[in-house]
């Protein structure tokens, strides 16, 4: 069925579709101060003509009509938030910026604090920065209420096969060979409460910030039983652990990292939206140990393993109760707002989101070329106010640090990258 034929089979009679689970949960908590954005940055070695791009993108928006829609108005008493489906986009979704030393600067801090809006389609924003020593720099927004990062990409992929006649469907993911069945590990209660990240030295103004770094991808041994993101994962954990140690924190308290899974194509049928399922990796305080990283990545293995396998609804049990329509909208989001404030002494420490390798080409054609690096960032709002993103492209690591400035400040943010880095070394002994 194609993407068109699944929006239409969602529809209502009156041509609007019922928020989903996620979006809806999302579209009950959002912050003026800390906008739920993803942000995406596609880095091309050469330019891109302004009016080829903005054709190509607004074509990929309705090949992927999931992507180009709007929040339909309602009445207070609504039961249901509903998304109506566009014919084309509200207002122009591209962008050129003025070029200039600190163009990207600005499109990043743009990307962070403003949101595209829900009620104009498409709740996404691409500015294509110029100028830069390197090419042309793609920045998008997305809200994440709407979409999320691997979803807006497919997009992306579209719009480059459209722009530069190249074939941009996705590689062949590699061949593994089948996991034997998972067995359930030990692991801490989830009744316990986890640690938090400590407060490092916050920034003035309230709002996200955010590093990107690139590093090597990690080695790992022919045979091993862990992947490239059990590596990723024992980082991250070892990372905060020495980071609460440092300001004497956390300790006692278990580290819970909460991890996207998603499991849909990634061909041009991909379902748009907000795809993943949540699910928590838990690490006792005394399995963190930096001495003893090759046992910490088979039990992390072992405990990935049977959380991926494990049928969960996105959210958990009770987001579907929340947003069941047994009371106007406006009741139900007060009553999230609520609870979660009740629940986040028990919100995971941090959120590590692997895209692994991004699976497309992303070839803009002979001018602008094909993407040598891709960046993503997710909201990183309290209490987790930490999260860790990567991507890998032509054989490197791409990481984005972004955190709520009501935590950490820039400083921080150097002293993470350089904690993870090495950490990340450590997970490449045999």
């Amino acid at each position: 069925m194609s993407a068109q034929a699944r929006l239409g089979a969602q529809a209502r009679p009156g041509g609007t579709i019922p928020f989903p689970v996620v979006d809806e949960i999302s579209r009950h908590c959002l912050q003026h101060e800390e906008p739920e954005t993803v942000h995406i940055e596609v880095h091309l070695p050469g330019d891109v003509d302004p009016g080829r791009l903005r054709k190509a993108f607004t074509e990929a928006l309705r090949r992927h009509p999931s992507s180009l829609v709007r929040e339909a108005p309602g009445p207070w008493y609504r039961r249901r938030y509903e998304w109506e489906p566009a014919d084309g986009p509200d207002a122009e979704p591209v962008r050129f910026p003025a070029p200039g030393p600190h163009a990207l600067r600005d499109a990043r801090a743009r990307a962070l604090r403003e949101a595209p809006p829900l009620t104009v389609a498409p709740p996404v924003r691409l500015e294509a920065v110029r100028g830069e020593a390197e090419g042309t720099v793609l920045v998008l927004t997305v809200n994440h209420t709407a979409m999320d990062g691997p979803a807006c990409l497919r997009v992306v992929a579209t719009a480059a096969e459209l722009y530069g006649g190249r074939d941009n469907e996705p590689a062949a993911p590699p061949v593994r060979p089948p996991d034997a069945p998972p067995v359930r590990p030990d692991t801490p209660s989830p009744w316990i409460r986890p640690a938090r990240v400590a407060r490092g030295a916050p920034g003035p103004a309230p709002g996200n910030g955010l590093l990107v770094t690139e590093l090597p991808l990690p080695r790992r041994p022919k045979g091993a039983p862990y992947t490239v993101n059990d590596q990723l994962m024992v980082a991250t954990a070892l990372t905060v652990a020495h980071w609460n140690r440092e300001r004497g924190a956390g300790r006692g308290r278990p580290l819970r990292i909460t991890m996207p899974v998603d499991d849909r194509p990634r061909d041009s049928g991909m379902p748009i939206g907000n795809g993943t399922r949540l699910v928590d990796v838990a690490f006792a305080p005394e399995e963190l140990d930096a001495d003893a990283v090759p046992e910490l990545l088979r039990r992390t293995a072992l405990r990935t393993r049977a959380l991926k396998a494990l049928p969960r609804p996105q959210l958990g049990h009770g987001a579907a109760l929340l947003t069941a329509p047994w009371a106007p909208v406006g009741c139900r989001a007060a009553l999230t707002r609520g609870l979660r404030r009740a629940a986040a002494p028990w919100t995971s420490t941090t959120l590590l989101s692997n895209i692994g390798r991004v699976p497309y080409p992303l070839d803009f054609g002979e001018d602008a070329g094909r993407a040598r690096a891709v960046w993503f960032s997710a909201p990183a709002r309290m209490p987790r106010g930490l999260t860790f993103t990567t991507a890998s492209t032509a054989g490197r690591l791409h990481l984005a640090l972004r955190w709520s400035s009501a935590l950490l400040g820039d400083g921080d943010g150097a002293r993470l990258r350089e904690l993870f880095a090495h950490h990340l070394r450590t997970t490449e002994a045999t």
